[in-house]
């Protein structure tokens, strides 16, 4: 008996240590799994597609566009149909999403401006994620005309030339198609069928290769790769079997296009409108032209996408990338009489943005984005630093803007309350949210459009005293205290003026500003040791406060050719005023 209760004893001891053991075992393995699922390192494949607005098949853009390969990421991953840029502008736009600071937190908002002149020690997303145990690469234009080489791992081309562009077949006789209407004209403004290959073109043949190779290796440390397809950016000079699917007999004007749409736009969104660009277009019988020619640009754009994509899915690494798509701002083609960009519509601040996230490999976003996922909420480009940390597990960052919107890439429905914001100048700007935008200038006129019943912007509700509640509550989200465009005036110390503007004196008549023509910037250089206030004097006469021009000081001045200047002391008392030219100019003005 003695000697069963012994047994019994040992076996009871043993099953103890069995399963102890067991649950140290499990315990290990549950302890594994989540220090795996902390060390999950995704990679991220991070496309930035120049001056392309909606005219994208899955966006219900043009009805002729051609984008296969947009339609192939859309179908594999999120589609975000209400996605803004900060600025509608190349500069502004990819600064804000580069660094996460809005132009209304950085004053950075022009395309004159320097990255580093404005931000000089902020840090930018390849950076971060390099400090984060990342490799981070890019090719072509991520920002403006810059590489901003300490940001970077590796480039192409190399990051020390700070020159983003490789070698691009360019046409020995310019234009090809559409004369030169005077200085005012941005000479990349042009457009035709190029008789050569695709790798005899090279630029962004060229990018997409040196992408593709990246994408098709495995890597030691996770990667963030950013891919710069330049075109539709001006000139849009494409292969020409990129231009035969669109034949002249078969082009129409966008959707969005409306013959007197201007005629309820308050006057400072007319002038912005009325750039001088369309007119000559149609004067010259080339609007037809320059659509085809965008079209032709975008499927271009659409060919170097599939190449890139082609890569990554043919490689080791499409399991555990990330694919984010984005474009700085889109781009008028006749819209609200405009060419163009830089305006606070729809047309110019909505942009395409596409999200893939494979199942399993981020660990803010376990399993994945929904193929074919739709999104319909609100959201700006500004928030993808805080959404790429977010997904990747990386710590948050502190100081940026925006939000986070890992939910609506779980849940595209989820509630969301957060706007857009675009902004033109620190008081011009533009709200954003599902249902409505509205349009604030730094003059005092508004818009409002009710963007669910009138998509392309065609009836401005701001006049309706029955939509007086819904303005407030918009115009109650824009930032109460935006920053002021940078105050050292980046770029003035390189600033060469064409011609300088004679100062009429103030005893002569003020004249109003005549319709805006062409874009022209303007150096106000103050000799005297008095602050002097400027004034913009609109086309019905109307001084426009501007800011001030402190003593012995220097001043930039975005302006148009017609435009009337004037400037006072502090006590109102005038002191002269200039005529903007066709040129870049500077005015001097004396003690």
């Amino acid at each position: 008996m003695n000697g069963l209760r012994n047994c019994a004893a040992r076996f009871f001891w043993v099953g103890n240590v069995l399963a102890a053991a067991a649950i140290a075992m499990l315990a290990c393995s549950f302890a594994l799994a989540a220090e795996g699922e902390t060390n999950l390192r995704p990679n991220v494949l991070f496309i930035a597609v120049d001056d392309l607005n909606d005219w994208v098949s899955v966006l219900g853009g043009h009805p002729l566009t051609r984008t296969p390969n947009f339609d192939r990421l859309a179908k594999s991953g999120t589609l975000f149909t209400n996605a803004y840029c900060a600025a509608p502008s190349c500069n502004p736009s990819r600064s804000a999403v580069l660094s996460g600071m809005a132009p209304y937190r950085s004053g950075l908002y022009d395309n004159m401006q320097k990255l580093r002149d404005v931000m000089p020690d902020a840090e930018l997303l390849p950076h971060y994620f390099s400090r984060h145990g990342y490799w981070s690469a890019g090719s072509g234009k991520i920002l403006h005309y810059v590489i901003d080489p300490q940001s970077w791992d590796a480039y192409f081309p190399a990051k020390e030339k700070d020159n983003p562009f490789p070698q691009t077949f360019n046409p020995k006789n310019r234009p090809l198609n559409l004369p030169r209407g005077g200085p005012w004209q941005y000479g990349e403004t042009d457009w035709g069928a190029l008789d050569i290959s695709d790798e005899d073109y090279g630029g962004d043949w060229l990018v997409t290769k040196w992408c593709g190779e990246q994408l098709a290796k495995k890597h030691e440390k996770p990667f963030f790769l950013a891919c710069g397809i330049y075109r539709p950016h001006e000139p849009w000079f494409v292969p020409k079997k990129y231009f035969e699917p669109f034949p002249l007999e078969k082009i129409t004007p966008g959707p969005g296009y409306k013959a007197d749409d201007l005629d309820d736009v308050p006057p400072e969104g007319q002038r912005i409108a009325r750039n001088r660009y369309f007119d000559y277009i149609r004067q010259q019988n080339q609007w037809t032209n320059g659509i085809q020619a965008y079209l032709a640009s975008i499927h271009y754009a659409d060919a170097m996408l599939g190449r890139v994509l082609d890569a990554l899915d043919e490689g080791p690494n499409r399991n555990n990338t990330i694919v984010v798509l984005w474009s700085d701002h889109g781009w008028h083609l006749g819209e609200k009489e405009h060419w163009q960009k830089y305006t606070l519509w729809r047309i110019c601040d909505r942009v395409p943005l596409l999200v893939r996230v494979p199942a399993g490999c981020a660990p803010g976003l376990r399993d994945g984005t929904q193929a074919s996922s739709i999104c319909a909420r609100t959201v700006g480009l500004v928030d993808l630093y805080r959404t790429l940390l977010d997904l990747c597990g990386l710590p948050e960052k502190a100081g940026i803007g925006g939000q986070s919107f890992v939910p609506l890439l779980k849940t595209p429905n989820a509630e969301w309350a957060h706007p857009a914001l675009t902004h033109l100048a620190p008081k011009s700007y533009a709200v954003s949210t599902e249902r409505h935008r509205y349009i604030h200038y730094s003059g005092g006129g508004e818009e409002l459009y009710d963007i669910v019943a009138d998509p392309y912007e065609w009836k401005n509700l701001a006049g309706d005293k029955s939509q007086a509640t819904t303005i407030e509550a918009l115009r109650a989200q824009a930032p109460k205290d935006p920053a002021a465009m940078h105050e050292t005036q980046p770029g003035i110390s390189t600033f060469v003026a064409e011609e300088q503007l004679p100062v009429v004196a103030s005893k002569q008549p003020l004249p109003a500003s005549k319709a805006a023509e062409s874009a022209v910037t303007v150096l106000f250089q103050n000799q005297g040791t008095e602050p002097l206030l400027l004034f913009w004097i609109d086309q019905q006469g109307r001084p426009q406060p501007r800011g001030e021009l402190a003593g012995a000081s220097r001043k930039l001045v975005q302006t148009h050719a017609g435009q009337v200047w004037s400037f006072t002391d502090r006590e109102k008392h005038a002191q002269g005023h200039v005529v903007v030219g066709s040129r870049s100019a500077k005015v001097i003005i004396n003690d």
